[in-house]
């Protein structure tokens, strides 16, 4: 192993070991592992995730911000350089982060940086998170197969990000499809999410 790799693998060990000591979320169920994905509103996020077979739980929450405190508030004016996020729980027993890692792609519009959708600022900006060197070599891996495939004509601006603290959304936030699905179904058309994902996956993804 090269200088340079081991100082790259040392710097991602503690990342990973800062935002685990220090990550606000805590950890989730018993016998899970945790998985965090940027896909624009969060709402959304967690419902699409909330889906997936062997998903135990999601949070929807703030990442990748310099600051030690996020709120809605905050992020949503753009000044933290934090990213809408959810974390998903899964039971590794059940599912895997590569599977996981696929069923995000066809759940947002890879190719528009610093947006989702009728969401703009890049708290609204697609991202992956690992919080190891296997899950950075899945992303990469999924990135580049995807870029390859030839489904789209332009880049993959997704951005693919070390995993840091993780700041719980406000409980408001939190299920807000299941809370209040009138406003959430009247949000999820209005913004143009499903119209936007047929158009880039079909309307069978």
């Amino acid at each position: 192993m090269t200088l340079f790799r081991w100082t790259a693998s040392a710097a991602l060990a503690a990342i990973a070991t800062f935002a685990s000591a220090n990550d606000p979320l805590g950890k989730g169920p018993e016998g899970t592992e945790m998985a965090v994905f940027a896909g624009g509103c969060f709402w959304c996020t967690e419902a699409d995730f909330d889906k997936v077979p062997g998903v135990v739980d999601t949070v929807s929450g703030y990442i990748g911000g310099e600051a030690t405190t996020a709120t809605y508030e905050q992020v949503s004016a753009g000044g933290t350089e934090h990213i809408e996020a959810v974390a998903v729980f899964y039971d590794p027993d059940e599912t895997s982060y590569d599977t996981l890692v696929e069923a995000f792609w066809p759940t947002i519009d890879p190719l528009t940086p610093n947006a989702q959708f009728c969401d703009r600022g890049r708290q609204y900006r697609s991202a992956l998170f690992y919080a190891n060197e296997a899950q950075q070599r899945t992303l990469q891996a999924s990135v580049s197969a995807l870029g390859s495939s030839g489904q789209f004509d332009q880049p993959i601006v997704t951005e693919l990000l070390p995993r840091t603290a993780f700041f719980p959304a406000e409980d408001y936030h939190q299920d807000y499809y299941q809370k209040n699905p009138i406003r959430y179904n009247f949000y999820r058309s209005r913004c143009g999410r499903d119209a936007r994902l047929a158009e880039l996956w079909g309307e069978d993804r």
